[in-house]
Order: C-alpha cells, then structure tokens, then sequence
C-alpha cells in the first residue's frame, strides 16, 4: 500500500498508530510505501520534511510487527527541459544514494522508488537501481520500485518514439517493453505495477486491462520478483468504470489464467491509503483476501 506523508511529516497520537496497526493488519498488508520525498533536483530530501520518521517506524514495530515500511521517494524526471531532476548525473544519482542511506539508519525495511517518466531505453535508472541494490543487499533491506504497465505491443515503441519524439511536452508512451520489464525485476525484490488511471468507460473493458496485464506481467517476471498489481482506491475523473472491486476481479481473472502460479510471491498495491475508506477496505477482504494464502502480498 502507498502511504501519504503526513506519517513521516506529522506528529501523531499513540492511539493514531495504534488504529493504523489495526489496519494493516485486518488486511493483511505486507509492505507500505511511506512517502517520504519528494526529492530535490539535487537528490536530497530535506530534514524538515521527515521529522516524524523514526517515531513511525517505531511505533509500526510495536502495533504492526511484521509489516514492511519502506521509505517511498519520488520525483519528475528532467526530459527535453521538463521535469525536476536528472537521473543520468552520476552527481545525483549518488547524492539520493545517500539520501537512501540516511532512511534505512532511520529503520525503514527498504527503499521505493517512483521516478516518472521512465522510457524502456532507460540506462540512467537501470544504473540507479544496480547502485541502490548494492547498497541494500548487503544490509538485508528491500529495494522496490512503481512502474507504469507494460506496453501492449512492444514492436510498436519505435514507432510511436519517432512519431512523439521527447520534445516538448509529449512525448511517447513511458511502457516498459518486455526486455525492460526483465531487466528491471533482476534487480529489484519488488515491482509494483501502476496498473490504474486505466480511464475506460465500461466494467468489463476496465476488467480486461487488469487481467491483460497480470496476466503478462506475471509471466513476464513472476518467476523474478515480488509483483504487486496496483489497484485504485478512488474513482477516476469523468466517473470512469474503474474502481477497486473492477480491479481486484480483473487481477483475480489474470491470475487464474496462469498455467501455474508465479515462483515469487505476488498481491496488489492499494492505492492508496489516503482514498480508502471503510467500504472499500471491507470490498478489499471479500474480493481478495479469503483465497489468498499468506505467502501473498497485500
């Protein structure tokens, strides 16, 4: 589940913490993406954005033992003079390494990247992450990452790439091919999959995008890494057919399409904690939670 940053930016109340561990728990949420940046063109994050992360993440070990915080950071990738920063300096790079560096001494269990866009001929991010699984790996923590879903047909990526080429601000269409999507989950523990903001009119056309892509994406690297199907939590603009239950009957449906299940363990990302309500968490546990064993994410 992605998590707002008020956990890490605000105080909060014994009883605050105690209710969020409750959460987590009823629902079997495995790991939180605590949004913990935005970070700065430079690659820092500035103190005074996070001067309650070590007070949440010892609280989460006291009322949520077990569950995964990871520190989320995030921000607008410069392309053709848009954007915040640059991740193919190496000066950056290394300066949000050791921004990394700075929340995993505070506790966090990981790091979650979510850097957009991303192109598949991105060899700048590709770096990011051989940098920052050198630096969790040895110390037992977790490097994730939030991709957009991958691209219906790869062949048509060069196409679309000279017809919208990076200029301005349009460009072609940030998917990730296959080979990209491979490349990606060798060197991650998790990816997450931004399968929402599908914007289709109708149930079951927004049903079949999800189970399209689980079932790909499953295929793809669910023998390589953890997969989490993001499903949303809110609805669209112009009250498109998307919505959690659509989703979780779509991943439901891809999944089931499987000749087997994946050899890494596989869930959905709730997005995201901030538009999710009673209702929708009770929809969560009759639509997900009964099948699933504990192996599976949440």
């Amino acid at each position: 589940m992605w998590a707002r940053h008020q956990w890490v930016g605000q105080a909060h109340t014994d009883a605050e913490y105690r209710a969020y561990g409750t959460l987590l728990r009823e629902n079997r949420i495995t790991d939180v993406y605590f949004h913990a940046g935005p970070v700065e063109a430079d690659g820092t994050v500035p103190p005074a954005l996070y001067p309650n992360a070590a007070k949440l993440v010892a609280a989460m070990r006291t009322y949520a033992p077990g569950v995964r915080m990871q520190a989320y950071l995030g921000q607008i990738r410069e392309v053709s003079g848009h954007g915040i920063i640059q991740l193919n300096d190496p000066a950056v790079r290394e300066q949000i390494l050791k921004t990394d560096q700075i929340f995993l001494d505070l506790g966090f269990d990981g790091i979650h990247y979510d850097f957009e866009p991303i192109y598949p001929d991105d060899k700048a991010f590709l770096e990011l992450l051989d940098q920052t699984r050198r630096l969790t790996e040895p110390r037992g923590k977790l490097l994730s990452l939030a991709l957009e879903q991958k691209t219906l047909l790869d062949a048509s990526q060069p196409f679309y790439k000279a017809l919208l080429p990076r200029a301005g601000k349009y460009h072609y269409p940030p998917r990730p091919t296959a080979d990209f999507l491979r490349k990606v989950a060798d060197r991650a523990d998790q990816v997450a999959i931004m399968t929402y903001d599908v914007s289709l009119p109708t149930e079951s056309l927004a049903g079949w995008h999800y189970a399209r892509h689980t079932e790909w994406t499953l295929r793809l690297i669910g023998d390589r890494t953890t997969v989490f199907m993001g499903v949303p939590t809110y609805r669209p603009n112009m009250d498109w057919a998307e919505d959690l239950t659509v989703a979780l009957r779509g991943v439901r449906r891809g999944i089931d399409a499987l000749d087997r299940p994946p050899a890494k363990p596989w869930g959905v990302g709730v997005y995201a904690d901030w538009t999710t309500n009673p209702s929708e968490w009770a929809s969560y546990r009759a639509n997900w939670l009964p099948r699933e064993s504990a192996k599976v994410g949440g």
